[in-house]
């Protein structure tokens, strides 16, 4: 990690979602150390509920292929210029993670899964952000297709939670008012 680190209320505070990425790679290294300090989430039980598929270099560009018969499933008849417009949020990232967990059949386990997942992948997202990097967390509808998640390697009784995109940009997006304190606190 870097030598000076935002604080965290910094991070927490100054971290955005980005959705325009300027195409650079993101180096797998960089990927995985920040997953190697973002498994720190806080989990019922140390279950570490959580797994990841990761696509960085090339895996970007088989990614990129999968996910194009689901963006526009009729790719092969349409210009290739087209075709790479509808599909620049997806091939302009510098790594894509997909966040799978299990699926408990317990409601209170699987409740605490999706929380401690959501847990790691906020402390990912803030961990990038303060090496440079941003981050998109993304749900598309065809994430829980099953030709997708065949082709993902999800297995029986998984679910995938997010598609956490990594990459360099050149903006930072204007931060979005949030609601205050007392709009959402009551007391006792």
């Amino acid at each position: 990690m870097s030598e000076k680190s935002l604080s965290v209320k910094q991070a927490i505070r100054e971290r955005r979602s980005i959705k325009l990425f300027n195409g650079e790679p993101v180096n797998k290294e960089e990927v995985l150390a920040i997953f190697e300090e973002a498994k720190w989430a806080p989990n019922h039980g140390n279950r570490q509920p959580w797994r990841v598929v990761l696509a960085v270099d090339e895996g970007l560009q088989k990614l990129a292929d999968v996910i194009r018969e689901f963006v526009v499933p009729n790719w092969k008849e349409l210009p290739e210029e087209e075709v790479s417009k509808k599909m620049a949020k997806f091939t302009t990232p510098g790594a894509v993670a997909f966040i799978i967990m299990p699926q408990d059949l317990r409601q209170k386990e699987r409740l605490e899964d999706y929380a401690a997942a959501s847990s790691f992948i906020q402390n990912a997202q803030l961990l990038a952000w303060d090496e440079g990097i941003g981050t998109c967390w993304k749900t598309p509808g065809w994430l829980e297709k099953p030709e997708f998640l065949k082709a993902l390697g999800v297995e029986a009784g998984e679910r995938p939670i997010s598609m956490l995109q990594f990459g360099h940009f050149d903006a930072i997006p204007n931060d979005k008012p949030k609601k205050s304190v007392e709009e959402f606190v009551t007391f006792f």
